[in-house]
Parts: C-alpha cells; sequence; structure tokens
C-alpha cells in the first residue's frame, strides 16, 4: 500500500483535521458504520440517522450516508465521488447513501461543475479522506483490544484484529470521532480495488425515472410564487417604458416589478406569470451597438486579415518556414454562435429577508454566485446559503449566475419566496452563446516535410485559453505559431462544453487530413510520425501525451476496421487531447438521398483510471452525439442584436433517429482518472468531416455541415 502524506492540495474537494474538542473533520461528509451482513432497507426515510458530526451521518444499523459536495449536471460525480471514498474506506457500495451537499466554502474547496475537472482534481483527496477515516476506525479499534493498528485489517466495514477478533465500524465510530487525524494513511493499490472500477447505477436513478422531486424546477416551498421575467428582444436595446395593465388583469397575477432593463410578473403560478409576461406592453431603446451575424463574419474576417495579434505561443521562424517553402496550404474555417439549450431551462429559487438570503437551484459555480448575490445585494457572504439541486444539463451555460442573480433582486425587492423560471424562448434568446470565431490555418512544407504551422484566431469577445496553443501539434512541428485576435461584442458570450476546442478540433483536424493528401502522405502514419517526434521533449509547456495519443490511436485503427469497410462506407479519423484526456475517433459515413448520414463512431479513450464505466460511457457516448448533432445541424444567428431562433420548431438539434451508434473504448492503465464530460466531444466534428469528404469529393470549412453542403451544391448548380 501507498503512504502519502495528510497534507491536501489547495486544489483539492475535501479537508482533513482535527475539530477543536479532539473529533474527527472528514470533509467529505461522512463516517460509516457497517457490518458485514446489514442489507439496505428499501427506503431511507426508514433509518434513523444519528449526526456523527457536521459532516457525518450515521445509521444505527451501520448504513452511511455520504453528501457529495460537487454539482451534479448529469456528469455523474454524484455517483463516482462518494464510490472514490467508499473505497478507501472499504465499505460495500450497496451500503452506500448519497445526498448532495449545499455550497459550504469552510469545508470543501472548489465546488464546481465545469472543464471536466471534478474527479481529477478530487482523485487524491478523496482517496485519502476515505483511508483517513479507515485508519481511525482501526485506531479505535485497536486501543480497544490492546494491540498495534498495523496488526488489524478492514474488510467490508468490518476491523478484524490478529487474533481473529472482529467489530464493524459502527461498534467503534465514536471513540474513533475522539482521536487525533493521523499525519499519513495507506492508499489501497488499485489491483485492490473492489468497487473502483466496477459498473455502478446512478444514484439517483430512481428519482430520475419515476419522476421525484430532483431537479430545480422540482423545487418547491409553501407560501412560493412565481416570477417570469420580460427582457429586452434584442441585445444593445434598453428598456425605454412598459404598460402593465393588461398584464396585472390576468387572473393570478399579484404584481409587476421593474429591476433594471427588465420586467417581473409575479403570480399564483407558472402559467399566470408566463401569460402576464405575453400582455406586457414595453417601448425599447436601440443602443449604438445592434450588431447582426452578417457583421460579425465580416469583422472576423478582418482580424485574420489584419495585423493586431496576441501571440500565445511562437516556436522557431514561422516567416523563414514560410519562405522557404516549396508550397504553402492555407485554410479559413468558421463557426457560428450556438446556444446552450440545456433540456431544462434556466430557473431558481430565492428568497430575501433582513436576516438572510436563501437561494435554491441548478447552478455550476455555486460559490462564485453567491460571491455576486453579495456584492449585488450588499450582504456578507455568511448571511446568503446556496442549495443546490440536479440538474437538467448545463453544458457551461449553469456556469454564469445571472439567472441567479436576477431571482435574488427579484426577491429582495418582493420579500417573498419566488421561484423565477426561464421559458423555452427566454432561454435562447437571453443566453450566454458559444462564440462566433473563425481560424486561419497555414502549413508549410519542404522537401516532404511539414516545417511550419501559423494558427490564427479571430473570435467575439474572448479568446482561446493559454493551454491550447500547448496542444497537439505543439512540439512535433518546429515553426509553430498560435496568434489570437478579439472583437468585443455586447452579445453574452462564454463557455459551451469543451470551450474552443470544440470547434477548433474540427477546424485543425481536417485540415491535416487535407495537409496529408496534398503531400500525398497517410493520415495515420503521419500522425504518428509527428507524434514520435515530441517523444523525450524538454518542453515543459507541452499538455499531452504523445505516448498515450499514440496509443489511442493505434486502438481506434484497430476496433473501427479502419480501411476494411464494406463499399460505400465512408470512414474519418480524428486524434485529439484535450480536457487532460487523450481521445481518437472515427466516424463512418454512408450516402442516402444524396446527403451524408453518420452511421457510427468508434471512440478510444485514455482517461486513466475508470472509477465508474457505466458512468464513463454515459458521457463518451453523450460527448460524441452531441458532436455530431452541432456539427452538422447547429446554427445560430442574430439580426440587429435579436436572436433568430427562439425555440425548437425553428432551431435543429439533432433527432433521435440520426443518432448514431457510439462503440466506446477505454485504454486501461492505472494513471490518475481524467475528466470525461467534454473531451470526446471535439473530436467528433472533424471525424465525420473527414468522411464526408471521402463519400462527397467535398472538404467542409464552415459548421453547420447540412447547411455547408446545400451552399456547395447550389453553388455547382449556378456554375
Amino acid at each position: 500500500m501507498t503512504r502519502i502524506s495528510s497534507t491536501i492540495d489547495r486544489r483539492s474537494f475535501l479537508k482533513v483535521s482535527s475539530l477543536a474538542g479532539g473529533g474527527m473533520l472528514i470533509g467529505f461528509n461522512f463516517l460509516t458504520a457497517c457490518k458485514s451482513d446489514v442489507q439496505p432497507p428499501v427506503n431511507i426515510a426508514d433509518l434513523n440517522f444519528n449526526d456523527f458530526n457536521a459532516f457525518i451521518q450515521i445509521a444505527d444499523n451501520g448504513m452511511v450516508t455520504i453528501f457529495s459536495p460537487n454539482p451534479e449536471i448529469g456528469q455523474g460525480v454524484k455517483t463516482a465521488m462518494p464510490m472514490i471514498i467508499a473505497e478507501e474506506l472499504d465499505v460495500p457500495w450497496d451500503h452506500v447513501f448519497v445526498k448532495q451537499a449545499g455550497l459550504d466554502t469552510d469545508n470543501f474547496t472548489r465546488q464546481v461543475a465545469g472543464g471536466s475537472q471534478s474527479i481529477r482534481f478530487g482523485w487524491d483527496s478523496l482517496r485519502e479522506t476515505g483511508a483517513t477515516a479507515r485508519q481511525m476506525l482501526v485506531n479505535a479499534a485497536a486501543a480497544r483490544w490492546g494491540v498495534k493498528p498495523a496488526e488489524c485489517s478492514t474488510s467490508e466495514g468490518v476491523i478484524t484484529g490478529p487474533g481473529g477478533e472482529s467489530l464493524h465500524y459502527g461498534e467503534v465510530v465514536r471513540e474513533a470521532a475522539q482521536l487525533e487525524v493521523p499525519d499519513n494513511v495507506s492508499l489501497k493499490d488499485p489491483s485492490e480495488f473492489k468497487i473502483i472500477g466496477n459498473d455502478a447505477i446512478n444514484v439517483d436513478i430512481d428519482e430520475i425515472i419515476t419522476g421525484k422531486p430532483l431537479f430545480g424546477l422540482d423545487y418547491k416551498k409553501e407560501g412560493m410564487v412565481y416570477a417570469s421575467v420580460l427582457r429586452p428582444p434584442s441585445f444593445g436595446q434598453t428598456l425605454d417604458s412598459f404598460d402593465d395593465t393588461a398584464a396585472k388583469a390576468v387572473n393570478g397575477v399579484q404584481e409587476v416589478v421593474r429591476f433594471g432593463d427588465k420586467v417581473a410578473v409575479i403570480a399564483n403560478n407558472t402559467w399566470a406569470a408566463i401569460k402576464g409576461k405575453r400582455m406586457l406592453k414595453a417601448e425599447w431603446k436601440d443602443g449604438e451597438k445592434m450588431e447582426s451575424s452578417s457583421d460579425h463574419d465580416q469583422l472576423l474576417s478582418d482580424l485574420l486579415d489584419g495585423s493586431d495579434f496576441e501571440t500565445l505561443r511562437e516556436d522557431g521562424d514561422i516567416s523563414k518556414a514560410f519562405a522557404e517553402a516549396d508550397q504553402v496550404i492555407e485554410r479559413t474555417y468558421t463557426s457560428p454562435f450556438l446556444p446552450h439549450n440545456c433540456m431544462e431551462p434556466m430557473n431558481f429559487f430565492g428568497e430575501v429577508t433582513d436576516d438572510k438570503v436563501t437561494l435554491v437551484g441548478p447552478i455550476q459555480t455555486p460559490e462564485g454566485t453567491r460571491s455576486g448575490v453579495a456584492k449585488l445585494l450588499e450582504r456578507p457572504e455568511e448571511s446568503i446559503t446556496i442549495d443546490m439541486t440536479r440538474m437538467g444539463g448545463g453544458f457551461g451555460r449553469r456556469l454564469y449566475g445571472d439567472f441567479v442573480m436576477e431571482v435574488a433582486e427579484i426577491a429582495d425587492k418582493i420579500r417573498k419566496p419566488v421561484k423565477l423560471i426561464y421559458t423555452r424562448e427566454d432561454d435562447m434568446t437571453a443566453g450566454i452563446y458559444r462564440p462566433a470565431i473563425k481560424y486561419r490555418i497555414a502549413a508549410s512544407v519542404k522537401d516532404g516535410e511539414i516545417t511550419g504551422y501559423h494558427l490564427k484566431e479571430a473570435a467575439i469577445n474572448r479568446n482561446m485559453y493559454n493551454l491550447i496553443p500547448n496542444f497537439f501539434p505543439a512540439g512535433a512541428i518546429a515553426n509553430y505559431k498560435v496568434d489570437v485576435a478579439n472583437y468585443q461584442s455586447n452579445i453574452s458570450t462564454g463557455a459551451w462544453r469543451a470551450p474552443y476546442t470544440n470547434f477548433l478540433a474540427f477546424a485543425e483536424q481536417s485540415f491535416f487530413d487535407e495537409l496529408f493528401e496534398i503531400m500525398g502522405a497517410d493520415p495515420i502514419q503521419t500522425r504518428l510520425d509527428l507524434l514520435e517526434k515530441v517523444k523525450g521533449t524538454t518542453d515543459e509547456k507541452i499538455e499531452y501525451s504523445p505516448e498515450r495519443l499514440q496509443n489511442v490511436i493505434r486502438m481506434a485503427v484497430e476496433k473501427s476496421g479502419w480501411g476494411t469497410q464494406k463499399e460505400g462506407v465512408h470512414q474519418g479519423f480524428v486524434a485529439y487531447y484535450c480536457h487532460n484526456t487523450h481521445v481518437a475517433e472515427v466516424a463512418d459515413v454512408v450516402m442516402e438521398n444524396d446527403m451524408p448520414v453518420v452511421k457510427k463512431v468508434t471512440c478510444v479513450v485514455d482517461c486513466g483510471i475508470l472509477v465508474n464505466p457505466t458512468g464513463a460511457r454515459n458521457q463518451v457516448e453523450g460527448g460524441v452525439i452531441d458532436g455530431v448533432g452541432h456539427a452538422m445541424y447547429g446554427d445560430f444567428s442574430f439580426d440587429k442584436g435579436r436572436p433568430g431562433y427562439k425555440n425548437f420548431d425553428t432551431y435543429r438539434l439533432i433527432r433521435m433517429k440520426e443518432a448514431p451508434e457510439v462503440v466506446s473504448h477505454f485504454v486501461k492503465n492505472d494513471l490518475s482518472p481524467t475528466g470525461l464530460g467534454e473531451p470526446a466531444l471535439p473530436p467528433a466534428g472533424g471525424a465525420v468531416a473527414n468522411a464526408v469528404y471521402k463519400a462527397t469529393g467535398k472538404r467542409l470549412t464552415s459548421q453547420p455541415f447540412i447547411e455547408a453542403l446545400r451552399q456547395q451544391s447550389e453553388k455547382e448548380i449556378k456554375g
């Protein structure tokens, strides 16, 4: 077993320390009292739980409740994080209950769902917390028996002494709570895992399939009213005046309040609030910037043609490489804005009194949101509580607490418990959008070798984060440069599932395939050869592992039957690293009625140790389908600041019958786990685009693909 220090990294989720009275603080909210023969009851309500301390609940029969600290948006952390704790604690998984914890910055850190980082950052500290609790229980049992702790062992919640005597955890839990927290603890070797690496059912599955209250929209409180908000119909507009006469006449409407450039209708029920909002008559003032997508397209092109760039990475001499090249290939790739379109529209509950602010709902960033509310209402943070519900999708949209600010401000004005609910139209037109971006990629070729690579990005509002320039092909090409520029717009933009890489992967991987074809090079072998050049690099900035990326490439070739498919099946290949995870994907495309149809995607992932294989497959398969759907169909535009789509009757999403079969494979190793919520999405678009080229002979340089193909066909007809 590995010995590790009990010092917790600042990035970790958990804190383990001694209580003032000598008790034990386990910052993942649990201890346990398990008997090996205990069977879980049908209903947790049948149990009599006792508080061990602020973070622990122990049932009389030895069952355990674990309060999960991180927001659950469908990525599976509410199941996976407790699995890690239970593994090191050495208790049976079927003796564990899991509950969602509220925001608690005293005992947790990084209570965030974003960036596919929850398991990665929590891995070591979650394991240590479980192991620390196990060791303290062993120490208590050893003290009772008068033996050395090292002479004792644990299994399935039972401690066994050197003479064969045994105690279940529940019999020593109170004694353990009085002991000092050990300075170091032993962690299991991965070969000893009983829970980690085995399929576990989503801990919320019963509530999900039976419709029990679980999501933000389900939350209710006695006496609660409902709010629906009228917002400016165009970005850049401000509220001049409004007439609420008709709105107040709607049965169930209680009052109408203005806050800033918005108007909230407060009612007894959701429908009355929505109907009342629709009856409002408002006059709006146009601002100086009323932007259209056509404007953005030209602005981004002008940025790429200009010279005002920030250089994020520069290796060698790009200008010299291009000047001496036998050939320079350059392409420009274009992406539209995209809304998040979570299945559950934005919503939140708020109640404001003189003494406290109570907030409940689905949010990915509870701590940052609390800080924003404190500043807005001029309240101390300690007077504000945020309880998290499960979320019906996030994809980055719920990183932003704008809707929580709205309900806090409304609640402060009306001084009633109130539930803010967005309609689908609200959600789509008052969103935080994926920014429109253009990439221009150029490569130089000399004597059959790639000698230079220059990536330029022009984005609305903000550019790629600084790690991306250190992804592949950084380190593989001697002369390499990444430049960025942006245009500041009043259209709100932000993170969208796998920020920036969600489109960049398509652009780069499509470019590579075309470049390799022009060079007469094999697309698989050339990738492997480029990665070979990175091995042994001393460049500490390189983010990816060339060996791991090579491994997923080779495995994807094998598992997909690359190059051996029957006639009419066209395959496209992509290998990509992002969000700390290495992925390779192969898309199988066929032509039906002169249009490409994605039939299958083979996805190979190296994310280290799999905590919950079922959850991992769900994340990978969902990410692939999301990536295929938005690459094929996703489009969003603005006309003088007004969103061009309001609902799913006009906004195109992938349909169930269009979803491809996704076959996922995972590289087995004992490396610490990395994220899975995002890495499978970015490669999907490139794999499909490369397959579409083989099927149609048409290179795609813009999304959505279906629209790009239609436009190409129209040009061919006119030409």
